[in-house]
C-alpha cells in the first residue's frame, strides 16, 4: 500500500471519527431537548389538573375537572383510585382502560417513563395524589413520542448521509492534495531509478515550486548530496587513474630491469640502482596514500604541544642548504622568535616538503628564500623561489592530490607524485592555519603559511 493511499485512508478515518463524535453529540442534545419539551408539557398538564381536582369530606376524589381541550389535545390523562380502578380519563384517550404506564402506577412515585401501549410509543408522567398523608389515587399523563421518534430517525438519516458525503469528499480531496504534494517524491524516485540504471550522477531532481517547505528542503538536500557524490565519484575515478599511472611507471622500470638481469644472468650496478630508486618511489607513494587515508578517516592524530617555530625553521634551513648543494643558493632572510601550538614533526614535514619543492623546481644557479615574521597574533612563514612559476590556470588545483603543473615544472625521475602539497594543506588546516600560494610564470613562486601564535 502506497504512502499516498495510507495517508488518504488515515485522513478519511480521522474525518469519519470527528463526524461520528460530533453526530453523537448532536443526536444526544436534540433528544434531550425534545424530551425536555415533552416533559415540560406533561408537567404543565399535571399542574393544571391538580389545581382543579376536588376531594370530598372523607378524602376521596369526588370530581375531576379536566383543563380546556387545547391543553389536553396532545395529552392522554388517566386518574386511578387507590384501589387500582380507573376513576376518570381525558376525551382524547377514548375507551382505553389499560394503564398508560403500569410500572409507574405501581411505583407510587412521581416519575417519567417511556411506555409502549398497543404499539404506540408514549412518554408518561405518573404523579401520586395525596390527601394529607393518605394516598387517594394516581394521576397519569401521557403524550405520544411519534414526532420525537420521527425527528430522531430523520436526524440520524441526515447525519449518516452528511457523514458519508463528507468522508468521501475528504478522501477525494486528500487523494488529490497528497498527489500534488507527493509529486516531487515521485520525481525523486524516478531520478534515483534513472541514476541506478544509467550510473549517471550528473542528473538532478527538477523542482519548479520555489516555496520553502519540507519537500523543497528534501529536494535541495538530495541534489546537494548528488552533487557531492558526483564530485566524490569523479575524484575517486581520477584518483584510481592517477594511482594506476603512478604505479605503472616504477613497476615497468623494475620489471624491465629484472628481465634484463635475467637475460644477462648477472646483476649490474646500474640495474640494481634503478630498481632501488623505483622501489623507493613506490614506498613514498604508498606512504603518502596511507597518510592521506588516515587523515580523511580521522585516524591521523596530531600531537599538539608548544613549538618554537624559529628554531624549527632554522633546522629546515640547515638541512635544505645541504640538499641544495651547489645547484641553488638557500637564504634565511629574517626570522622572529615565535611560539605556536602544533605537532613539531608534522610542521617540519610541511616546511621540508615546500622547501624541497622550491629547490627541485628552481633551475641551476637560482635562489630559494626562507623567512618568518610575527604579524599581529599570527606567524607568517614565506618560502619563495626564483623558478619558472606556476600557470594561473593551475594555481587553484595545486593542492589536489596527484595534481602537477607539468607545463611549468618538468617531471623527472626524482619528481614527486602530487601528494606532498595535499598533505601539507591538510596539516596546516588542522593546525587552524592557512597555506596560500602566489606565482607568476618566469618570476617564481611564493608559499605563505599562516599559524596562530601561542599566547
Amino acid at each position: 500500500m502506497s504512502l499516498r493511499l495510507r495517508l488518504t485512508l488515515l485522513y478519511s478515518t480521522f474525518m469519519g471519527g470527528i463526524l461520528l463524535i460530533f453526530g453523537a453529540a448532536v443526536y444526544i442534545l436534540v433528544n434531550v431537548i425534545l424530551l425536555n419539551q415533552v416533559d415540560s408539557m406533561l408537567a404543565g398538564v399535571v399542574r393544571d389538573i391538580t389545581q382543579v381536582t376536588k376531594v370530598n369530606s372523607v378524602g376521596q376524589i369526588s370530581l375531576i375537572s379536566l383543563p380546556p381541550l387545547d391543553m389536553t389535545s396532545n395529552a392522554y390523562v388517566q386518574v386511578w383510585g387507590p384501589d387500582g380502578k380507573l376513576v376518570a380519563t381525558s376525551p382524547s384517550i377514548g375507551s382505553l382502560t389499560k394503564s398508560l404506564d403500569p410500572v409507574g402506577l405501581q411505583a407510587g412515585l412521581t416519575n417519567y417513563e417511556d411506555s409502549y401501549l398497543d404499539g404506540a410509543h408514549l412518554r408518561v408522567l405518573s404523579v401520586p395524589l395525596q390527601y394529607g398523608e393518605r394516598m387517594i389515587g394516581t394521576l397519569q399523563v401521557g403524550a405520544s413520542l411519534s414526532v420525537v421518534d420521527a425527528t430522531r430517525s430523520n436526524l440520524l438519516s441526515v447525519m449518516a448521509i452528511i457523514a458519508v458525503v463528507a468522508v468521501l469528499m475528504a478522501g477525494i480531496g486528500s487523494w488529490l492534495v497528497l498527489g500534488r504534494a507527493f509529486s516531487p517524491l515521485e520525481a525523486i524516485t524516478d531520478t534515483v531509478d534513472q541514476i541506478n540504471r544509467a550510473d549517471d550522477l550528473s542528473r538532478r531532481i527538477p523542482y519548479q515550486n520555489q516555496s520553502e517547505d519540507e519537500i523543497g528542503d528534501l529536494i535541495i538536500s538530495f541534489n546537494q548530496t548528488l552533487e557531492r557524490l558526483e564530485s566524490l565519484f569523479t575524484s575517486q575515478q581520477r584518483f584510481l587513474a592517477d594511482v594506476s599511472h603512478e604505479l605503472r611507471t616504477p613497476l615497468t622500470v623494475i620489471k624491465g630491469n629484472v628481465d634484463l638481469i635475467r637475460r644477462m644472468k648477472q646483476a649490474d650496478e646500474e640495474s640494481l640502482s634503478s630498481i632501488d630508486q623505483e622501489a623507493g618511489r613506490l614506498t613514498r607513494l604508498v606512504g603518502g596514500l596511507l597518510m592521506l587515508a588516515q587523515a580523511e578517516t580521522g585516524k591521523l592524530t596530531l600531537n599538539l604541544r608548544p613549538v618554537e617555530l624559529d628554531i624549527l625553521l632554522t633546522e629546515v634551513f640547515q638541512e635544505m642548504r645541504i640538499l641544495a648543494g651547489n645547484k641553488v643558493r638557500v637564504h634565511l632572510n629574517e626570522i622572529d622568535q615565535v611560539m605556536v601550538n602544533g605537532d613539531r614533526d608534522r610542521l617540519k614535514q610541511v616546511l621540508l616538503n615546500l622547501s624541497a619543492n622550491a629547490i627541485q623546481y628552481t633551475p641551476q644557479g637560482g635562489e630559494v628564500f626562507l623567512s618568518m615574521a610575527k604579524i599581529n597574533e599570527q606567524a607568517r612563514i614565506l618560502i619563495r623561489d626564483t623558478g619558472p612559476g606556476i600557470p594561473a590556470e593551475d594555481l587553484p588545483h595545486i593542492f589536489d592530490r596527484f595534481y602537477r603543473a607539468e607545463k611549468s615544472r618538468t617531471r623527472s625521475t626524482s619528481s614527486g607524485f602530487g601528494l606532498g602539497l595535499s598533505i601539507a594543506h591538510w596539516i596546516v588546516e588542522h593546525h587552524g592555519g592557512q597555506i596560500k600560494v602566489e606565482s607568476r610564470e618566469g618570476k617564481g613562486t611564493t608559499f605563505a603559511i599562516w599559524l596562530s601564535v601561542l599566547k
